[in-house]
């Protein structure tokens, strides 16, 4: 059983090869020519499962379906003194042509305009997967605050100015060991690891013999 993840994005990519190192793990145009997704749903889990579908449908019009697993994640922050605002427009909350700067350089607009050097937050992952044997999913969360400065230098998205709980430097500012014990992505690729051995098995009891 191999599995393609619905994303390019190579940061996701590099975290959840290295969470699922036991596995054959692809990024997306590894496998298919990249396409557009419409992710339209009101929660991380229906953009999940729009993902993961709409890469499974392809993997089935390829013929690849008795090979491969489609896997998407869907995730973002949530800040309490911004309505928990961006949620799940974390990507694009800077506007269309959004980068993860933009993003993070309005987060601290929004709170300097409010007079804040902080608030609460809490990150979101939403794991999806789809294959021959049904869809599921799982979620994980990873909660703390927000501050109105970037700190660090590892991570990715709003990282280097959140600081989780129990923690009083940015996620930006940890090791990447640390990060992938406490992070959303990696409680919702736990909590989706027994849905991934249960597929192995079914994969494996399914093999056509020769």
């Amino acid at each position: 059983m191999k599995i393609v993840l619905a994303t390019n994005n190579q940061d996701k990519v590099k975290e959840i090869k290295d969470f699922f190192s036991n596995y054959e793990i692809y990024a997306l145009n590894e496998v298919m020519t990249p396409f557009e997704i419409a992710e339209n749903g009101k929660s991380f889990q229906e953009n999940a499962l729009i993902k993961v579908r709409a890469v499974y449908e392809k993997l089935v019009n390829l013929g690849l379906e008795s090979e491969f697993i489609a896997l998407s994640d869907d995730s973002g922050i949530s800040v309490e003194a911004l309505n928990f605002a961006p949620g799940i427009f974390s990507a694009r909350y800077s506007g269309k042509n959004a980068t993860d700067a933009s993003n993070r350089a309005k987060m601290i607009a929004e709170l300097n305009a409010r007079n804040l050097r902080e608030s609460r937050a809490f990150y979101t992952a939403c794991i999806a997967v789809a294959s021959r044997f049904g869809d599921y999913s799982a979620h994980g969360f990873m909660h703390g605050k927000v501050i109105n400065e970037e700190r660090g230098n590892n991570g990715f998205g709003y990282d280097f100015m959140f600081i989780p709980d129990g923690f009083s430097r940015t996620v930006g500012e940890l090791e990447f060991s640390v990060k992938r014990e406490i992070s959303h992505r990696s409680r919702g690729l736990n909590l989706i690891s027994p849905v991934l051995r249960f597929l192995e098995r079914k994969f494996t009891s399914n093999r056509p013999n020769f």
